[in-house]
């Protein structure tokens, strides 16, 4: 099995059915996928990984092991399943956003992260119109869909993952689905723990110099009346070396958005399907 990693360069050429083709079989097959040449400077994403490594050094490394300290967890002897070995925090970049609002942010940080955002935007955008061209969908449908009364919610998990002395027994992020639409992640890319959940076994997400991995959330699912996967997938801690960094931004429907599968794609026999998937995310 070889994870789709998708290059873009040519989207706009002779290569367009052939990069459709691609985006299609990755989202009904893997609900993962890696995106090359997507538009973001790779100048740009260094300063962002360089800036955000700093901020973690800076003003979060000690808070974490305090953390850590706190709850036992460097001394484990059985499997924790209610603790992650991550530390966080949260970008909200729309409707509203609150980089401002965060002190402990540098201006210079804030003002890449701002950028950073509105990047993402674009690209989020393009490909969920790609999805729509596969589906046979109108252009927009899916932004549409998840725009809401002020349009959809986006914003981004900063994630740090440092050496764990017990990796068998705590996962950096346990598995799961994300709830909401397309996800886009731009990770570190010297040091692996992203893996997927494929035909019953852990699939490693391959760390790829300036891609973003895209994946499909529940609520694209829904939409997508279960033709394109959310997948089950979670972040495994390295025992010594570098921690991971990932930047995971959420491009989802907004809060008072209606969501439920385009009729286009619904099919009589797939009712049933559908009643489960609903009461699946819900």
């Amino acid at each position: 099995m070889e994870f789709p990693i998708i290059n873009l360069e040519k989207l706009n050429g002779e290569e367009r059915s052939s990069i459709l083709a691609k985006i299609k079989d990755a989202c009904e097959n893997w609900g993962f996928f890696e995106v090359l040449n997507h538009g973001i400077d790779t100048e740009f994403l260094d300063k962002v990984e360089k800036l955000t490594k700093e901020h973690y050094k800076k003003c979060m490394e000690e808070r974490f092991k305090e953390h850590i300290a706190s709850k036992g967890l460097n001394d484990v002897v059985t499997e924790v399943n209610d603790v992650d070995w991550e530390s966080t925090f949260f970008l909200r970049h729309l409707p509203v956003s609150n980089i401002a609002d965060l002190p402990e942010l540098s201006d210079d940080y804030k003002s890449v992260m701002k950028q950073f955002a509105s990047k993402l935007q674009v690209l989020a955008e393009l490909l969920l119109d790609l999805l729509c061209e596969n589906l046979n969908l109108p252009k927009s449908y899916l932004k549409n869909a998840f725009h809401g009364s002020n349009g959809p919610t986006f914003g981004t998990k900063v994630s740090n993952y440092p050496p764990c002395p017990n990796p068998d027994l705590i996962k950096g992020l346990r598995a799961h689905t994300d709830a909401g639409g397309i996800i886009l992640l731009f990770q570190d890319d010297k040091v692996s723990g992203l893996q997927l959940l494929k035909e019953g076994e852990w699939v490693d997400v391959p760390p790829v110099r300036h891609s973003i991995v895209v994946n499909i959330g529940d609520q694209l699912e829904v939409i997508t009346n279960g033709k394109y996967k959310s997948v089950l997938h979670r972040v495994i801690a390295h025992p010594e070396g570098e921690g991971r960094m990932s930047l995971a931004s959420f491009y989802n429907p907004g809060s008072d958005a209606v969501i439920f599968p385009a009729p286009s794609l619904v099919a009589e026999e797939k009712n049933e399907y559908t009643q489960n998937l609903y009461l699946r995310i819900i």
